[in-house]
C-alpha cells in the first residue's frame, strides 16, 4: 500500500475499501470498528470521571480509561497489520511456479503469508472481546447522559469480533496440515463467539434501563 490506513482521511479510507484492491478488506474494517469502540468507551470514561455520581468508581473508570487507549492503538495497529498481511498473501499466490525449486518456494512463502493473514484477525478477536467487557462494565456505571455511546461501543466491539472471526475462519482451512494455529484459532474463536448473542442483549438491557 502506498500510505497507511492510520494516515488516511474518513473519506479516502472508505473509498479506499471500495476499490478492487482485496486489502485493506474486512479484517482491516473490523479492526477499525473496534478501535473506534475503544474510543467511545474513552470518551465516556471522561464524561465520567470526576463528577460526584462516579466519585466511588474513580478507580475504575482509571483503569478503563488506561485499558481503552491501549485498545485503541493496538486495533488501529491491527489494521495496518492484516493489509499489510493479506497483502503478502495475494503476492506470494502470484509467485512463479514453473519449476519444483519455485512451486517449493511458492508453497513455503504462501503458508507464511497464510499463518500471519490468520494471526492478525485472531488478535482482532482478543482485543475486540476486550472492548466489550469494558461496554459491559462501564454500562451500569457511567454518566447516565453518555451511556447510549457506551452501546454503540458495545456493539461495534461486537462487529469487530464478528468480522475478524470470519477471516480467521476462512484462513484456516488454507493452513498447513498440522500447524498447531488451526487448533489454537478454533480454540479462541469458541470462546470468543459463544454466548456473544447473549451478551449483546445484556448490554443492550443495560443500555436500556439508564436511558429509560
Amino acid at each position: 500500500m502506498d500510505s497507511r490506513l492510520t494516515e488516511l482521511t474518513v473519506s479516502d479510507l472508505v473509498g479506499r475499501l471500495a476499490t478492487s484492491d482485496p486489502a485493506p478488506g474486512g479484517g482491516s474494517a473490523s479492526a477499525l470498528a473496534g478501535a473506534m469502540g475503544a474510543a467511545l468507551i474513552h470518551m465516556v470514561v471522561e464524561l465520567s470521571a470526576g463528577r460526584p455520581a462516579a466519585a466511588e468508581h474513580e478507580d475504575r473508570l482509571a483503569d478503563f480509561r488506561l485499558t481503552a487507549a491501549r485498545l485503541q492503538a493496538e486495533l488501529l495497529r491491527l489494521a495496518e497489520v492484516d493489509a499489510t498481511a493479506y497483502a503478502s498473501v495475494v503476492a506470494a499466490r502470484r509467485m512463479a511456479r514453473d519449476t519444483n525449486e519455485e512451486r517449493e518456494v511458492r508453497g513455503a512463502r504462501v503458508d507464511e503469508a497464510v499463518r500471519e493473514a490468520t494471526q492478525a484477525p485472531l488478535q482482532v478477536v482478543l482485543r475486540s472481546t476486550e472492548v466489550l467487557e469494558l461496554a459491559e462494565a462501564l454500562a451500569p456505571i457511567g454518566n447516565r447522559n453518555a451511556v447510549s455511546d457506551v452501546g454503540v461501543a458495545g456493539l461495534l466491539a461486537a462487529a469487530a469480533l464478528r468480522g475478524a472471526a470470519m477471516n480467521v475462519e476462512i484462513n484456516i482451512p488454507s493452513l498447513p496440515d498440522g500447524d498447531p494455529l488451526r487448533d489454537e484459532a478454533r480454540r479462541v474463536l469458541d470462546e470468543a463467539v459463544g454466548g456473544l448473542d447473549r451478551r449483546e442483549r445484556e448490554l443492550a438491557s443495560a443500555v436500556g434501563a439508564r436511558i429509560g
